[in-house]
């Protein structure tokens, strides 16, 4: 008997020998002689006897899977394609899958402990495998093509062939080994379908040669010289996925996600839907930035659906050991946070997103750049959108299909920290002990995360064929940022209100003091019949009346420290907890742009009530417009026609006669009509902290120029200074987020630079700010009124 005869049998669901007549050339692609004895086996065992061993020839493909051990070109391919008779070329190679546990051939946690990977074995442990675990081998054939179909796509115009520099023969091993690729992946599934080689398709491409030439003349560099830096990039920036990784990774992150969440609720239909997309177009992937639990629950939801991993930028800042070279084998690609004047390093991005979208490689990143610290969308960063849309014009694809993204939690461990920035400290770095530091902390889980997905954006439909020429470098080029602009807009759209929102913002609106469950109740009352009245999305039905779904809330909060529980005599109440306000508004301010107009429009109706103006219901919509030009730099909003259009539908909801009444004098009644109001709860501490840096310009009203950095600095100062006093009611308005936002408002008013009318526009800001935080005074004061019965 001989030594391997084991390898001359039957392996589970082999392919069947082609039903084409012959000659046949088979392309074998192996990675050590187990391989190559189990492919040549299947040829003799399968060869029918009216085939003759002449018509049978074999020639050998450079493997894949072990990169070290590459092998060049088969001299015989190149031969076998030069003969006139035509052969049927057919791929040939041997798949390795891991053991099955629970229905799944997946790689475990547990398997770090066994050396290697298991779909890949060394070539001593495949005869081992082979012959002990054969149900864990599969020979897999790929698509078959005649000679001359190789011939007439190598020199066809568009093609990978003659146009991109590769040699017939080169063109048809590569052909082969997609061919495989394919095959095997109908055997692995969907989830695998990641790229190989992307470093060497990259560099070794024709166009690349040209631009790296190009890039050697305009540096004064030699071309070889440029060649080393431009091949350094690639390394630095390029995924290289693993599914022996993504199996390890995704482990990973399942462990950690049970540790923080109970479950991930999102909905299944629509995911395979927006996959169907996938087929025809590339899809980016662009998610809100709340935790750093994010891509781990975007990541875990694909793989548990067997689809594909992102291909997703980070920040170089995350490419630390050890978790850097792991996320890279799962799909990270690292991106530096500034490269503005390194141009070899932008002509390698760029070519790296058109190989992306030219293989249709789902893309991912955070359209924020970084983590909200305030729970509101940050404002979005550019720099990847230019880069995508520069690829579609250069037509890497047909189209391009956005998918915005919403990432929400009851709660986030990331919380804390957030609150402590905002407060005035310094950012933690990420390293190795940081990572540490933050698994050690999951000592409680926070809920449930809510994965939920916004109205898809087609480049194509968007732009209309309107598109201006896009340039990454270009920052005035509008077109970027008002699909931005149109993301984040989706993205607030698709965000799930959850009880927990709801609880905090009614919390919040009562300052310092505590609030017994039906008093939370009551608070909450206006906002949920908002949620009911506009349908909008939720994580579960949202009923003020629902005691004991409230009180779950509370206690929840409470568990982490947010809210403080007292119970009394007679009551048990409830309160924010002494430095914990940021950290209540951070969730408070994941859904407040939900009730944002309305808010501006009670503020708005006041203005109206108190003054006369010759218009009633113009100057509604005008007040509103300036207020919300006030806020821009915190808010998204619909452009000011939607907005005001969006104003008229708040009145026409009050009173379909709004004119009229309006015009009769009734600006008070229609608002008093819809109490208690939303402006305090909503607007107040954005407003307050507002002042603090109208103050600070009021006093430097006379200096021809204030520094910026100066001007936040004194705003935290004055603020925490304003809290202690009693000048500010909300202490989440002692906000470095929110000074910034205040600080860059004045500079886009041109306040902070002299100008020949500087002092008077100074004193003018501060005097309106102080006039909004008047009108929320007296709208507390008219509900307060109410509340005791003053008022009817």
């Amino acid at each position: 008997m001989e030594p391997f005869s084991f390898l001359d049998k039957m392996f589970p669901a082999e392919p069947v020998w082609p039903e084409e007549p012959g000659p046949y050339l088979f392309v074998l692609e192996d990675s050590g002689p187990a391989e190559r004895m189990m492919l040549e086996s299947w040829i003799r065992r399968n060869r029918p006897e009216s085939v003759t061993e002449g018509e049978v020839q074999i020639a050998v493909l450079p493997q894949t899977r072990r990169r070290r051990r590459r092998r060049r070109l088969d001299p015989r391919l190149e031969a076998f394609l030069a003969t006139g008779d035509d052969p049927l070329l057919v791929p040939l190679r041997v798949a390795w899958f891991p053991s099955e546990r629970g229905g799944e051939r997946t790689v475990r946690l547990i398997d770090i402990l066994i050396p290697g990977d298991p779909r890949d074995p060394d070539p001593v442990r495949q005869f081992v495998i082979a012959y002990t675990r054969p149900d864990r081998v599969r020979l897999i054939a790929g698509e078959r093509s005649r000679a001359s179909w190789i011939r007439k796509a190598w020199i066809e115009p568009g093609g990978r062939g003659q146009e991109e520099g590769y040699s017939l023969a080169e063109f048809a091993a590569l052909h082969s080994w997609l061919r495989l690729e394919r095959a095997e992946r109908e055997i692995r599934g969907s989830r695998y379908k990641v790229p190989k080689f992307v470093r060497e398709s990259l560099v070794e491409n024709r166009r690349f040669a040209q631009g790296v030439a190009n890039l050697a003349r305009d540096e004064g560099a030699s071309y070889q010289q440029m060649a080393t830096r431009t091949q350094r990039y690639v390394r630095e920036i390029a995924a290289t996925h693993s599914p022996y990784v993504i199996d390890l990774v995704a482990g990973g992150f399942r462990w950690l996600i049970s540790k923080a969440y109970v479950e991930i609720l999102y909905d299944k239909d629509e995911l395979a839907a927006l996959y169907a997309i996938s087929q025809q177009h590339p899809l980016i992937f662009l998610p809100s930035h709340k935790s750093n639990f994010d891509h781990l629950v975007l990541l875990h939801v694909l793989y548990r659906n067997g689809l594909p991993p992102n291909h997703t930028a980070g920040g170089i800042n995350m490419n630390f050991f050890p978790m850097g070279p792991f996320l890279r084998r799962s799909g990270v690609f690292f991106i530096r946070r500034q490269f503005k004047d390194n141009e070899p390093y932008k002509y390698v991005l760029r070519r790296y997103v058109d190989y992306l979208l030219e293989k249709r490689f789902p893309i991912e990143w955070f359209i924020e750049g970084g983590r909200s610290r305030t729970g509101k969308l940050r404002p979005p960063r550019l720099g990847m959108l230019a880069y995508v849309i520069e690829s579609y014009q250069r037509g890497s694809s047909d189209d391009v299909v956005l998918i915005p993204v919403s990432i929400a939690y009851d709660q986030i461990s990331d919380v804390g920290s957030y609150a402590a920035e905002q407060a005035g400290g310094a950012k933690e770095s990420e390293s190795l002990s940081w990572m540490v530091r933050t698994i050690r902390s999951l000592r409680l889980r926070y809920g449930s995360a809510h994965l939920r997905f916004g109205a898809p954006i087609s480049l194509k439909t968007f732009f209309a064929g309107e598109l201006p020429e896009v340039d990454a470098d270009d920052a005035h080029n509008p077109a970027i940022p008002k699909l931005a602009f149109e993301v984040a807009m989706r993205i607030n759209e698709a965000t799930p209100i959850t009880p927990i929102t709801l609880v905090t913002m009614a919390l919040l609106s009562a300052g310092d003091r505590a609030l017994t469950l039906d008093e939370v109740m009551e608070a909450l009352r206006p906002f949920a019949e908002t949620v009911t009245k506009r349908k909008l999305p939720t994580t579960e039905p949202i009923d003020a009346g629902d005691a004991a779904r409230v009180r779950q809330a509370l206690e929840s909060l409470s568990v982490h420290g947010v809210v403080s529980t007292f119970e009394g005599a007679t009551d048990t109440v409830y309160r924010v907890q002494p430095q914990q306000h940021l950290a209540a508004a951070y969730y408070r301010n994941t859904i407040i742009h939900f009730f944002l107009e309305e808010a501006i429009t009670e503020l708005a109706l006041l203005e109206v009530a108190e003054s006369t103006p010759e218009d009633p219901a113009h100057a509604v919509v005008d007040d509103a417009l300036a207020t919300r030009d006030l806020l821009k730099f915190d808010f998204f909003f619909s452009p000011s026609e939607i907005f005001a259009e969006d104003v008229r539908t708040i009145l026409r909801r009050k009173d379909a006669d709004f004119r009229d009444r309006l015009a009769a004098g009734g600006a008070r009644d229609l608002l008093t009509e819809s109490r208690p109001f939303r402006a305090p709860a909503i607007l107040r501490p954005f407003f307050e902290a507002y002042q603090v840096v109208g103050d600070l310009i009021e006093r430097h009203a006379y200096e021809s120029t204030i520094d910026a950095g100066e001007l936040a600095k004194e705003a935290m100062a004055l603020g925490k200074q304003y809290e202690l006093q009693g000048k500010i009611r909300s202490p989440e308005s002692v906000s470095s987020a929110l000074f910034d936002a205040a600080i860059k408002l004045a500079a886009n008013r041109s306040l902070l630079e002299a100008h020949p009318h500087i002092v008077e526009h100074r004193l003018e800001f501060a005097r309106t700010l102080r006039d909004l935080i008047h009108r929320i005074e007296v709208l507390e004061t008219i509900d307060a009124a109410r509340d005791i019965g003053v008022l009817d």
